[in-house]
């Protein structure tokens, strides 16, 4: 028993299971991609997101244009598994040493002002690395919106809500006050930052914006790149670069109840040149994403004589 709702012009479904609500996203599209190749992949020179390429070959929006700033520039996923899926490039190289403030902010807001576009529940994500899921290395960001929230983002706002109910207050704010007196609290620039006290994944770091919407997320985009920053430099130190981040969104209705959450986990793998099938949408929005029907495969098992 489940339940299916189409997204992106019905190249995109995600199915629901009944008893558990278990999501998982399947975008056969995404089989195009030839992501069984080995690493590194495309180099420099061919590369689709490095200057020269990307504006001829990446997607525009419907008015013929991407977003451009600073670097960065911002377009809609060729390859969607959600309602409103882009990608922003952050920046012109091809690799990345390490980013600027200005690099990761200017990215922020031009995928920030493209999701805001289609309103719905937003998340701003990164798989930096290709043993954190980035099937593309040069340094990108993705963005999505759906009708529904993700499978976490969406158990972060119904419990948020029902504090809010029985406390008359938001969760987060009692959250902040109550971690800021422990030793996982980390560090505060207009965005608290802290340890994750119950981790979904390796040293998962979590900053508290004081925002709730995309709307509202503007004023704090060049502190979340900040504090972005310091903690992958943090990672370095212990020996890990490859790392996923999302930055959950509720709606303007969330307002009293949540906060927006910006995640970041460490990704431990004994050969960082390979590539996982496991993104931020795995490990930080409890959804996979998967390229093959279950009734293509079932079709195949039985006509191929497997």
């Amino acid at each position: 028993m489940f339940s299916v709702d189409t997204y992106a012009g019905g190249r995109v479904q995600v199915r629901r299971e009944a008893l558990t609500g278990i999501a998982s996203r399947i975008s056969p599209e995404r089989l195009r991609r030839n992501l069984s190749m080995p690493y590194p992949g495309s180099p420099p020179g061919d590369c689709p997101f490095c200057p020269g390429r990307v504006e001829r070959e990446t997607p525009t929006f419907a008015d013929g244009a991407r977003i451009h700033l600073g670097e960065s520039v911002t377009f809609p996923n060729l390859y969607p598994y959600a309602d409103w899926h882009l990608v922003t490039v952050i920046t012109r190289a091809h690799a990345v040493e390490r980013f600027t403030v200005d690099q990761v902010a200017d990215a922020l807001a031009g995928l920030l002002e493209g999701v805001k576009r289609r309103g719905g529940y937003v998340s701003l994500n990164w798989n930096y690395l290709p043993s954190a899921g980035a099937s593309i290395p040069h340094p990108h960001l993705q963005g999505i919106a759906d009708p529904r929230p993700t499978t976490l983002q969406g158990r972060y706002l119904t419990g948020s809500r029902a504090y809010y109910r029985e406390h008359g207050h938001s969760y987060w704010a009692d959250f902040v006050e109550e971690e800021t007196a422990t030793d996982r609290f980390l560090f505060e620039d207009v965005i608290p930052w802290f340890a994750s006290a119950v981790p979904v994944g390796e040293r998962e770091v979590r900053g508290v914006l004081p925002a709730t919407s995309p709307a509202g997320i503007g004023p704090c985009i060049r502190p979340l790149a900040r504090g972005i920053l310091r903690v992958i430099e943090c990672y370095r130190t212990l020996g890990t670069r490859a790392f996923n981040m999302a930055l959950y969104c509720g709606t303007t209705d969330d307002a009293s109840s949540f906060s927006a959450i910006c995640s970041i986990i460490a990704r431990l793998n004994p050969n960082p040149a390979s590539m996982t099938d496991s993104a931020f949408m795995e490990r930080l929005h409890f959804e996979p994403v998967v390229m093959t029907l279950p009734e293509e495969f079932g079709r195949y098992f039985r006509e191929s004589g497997c």
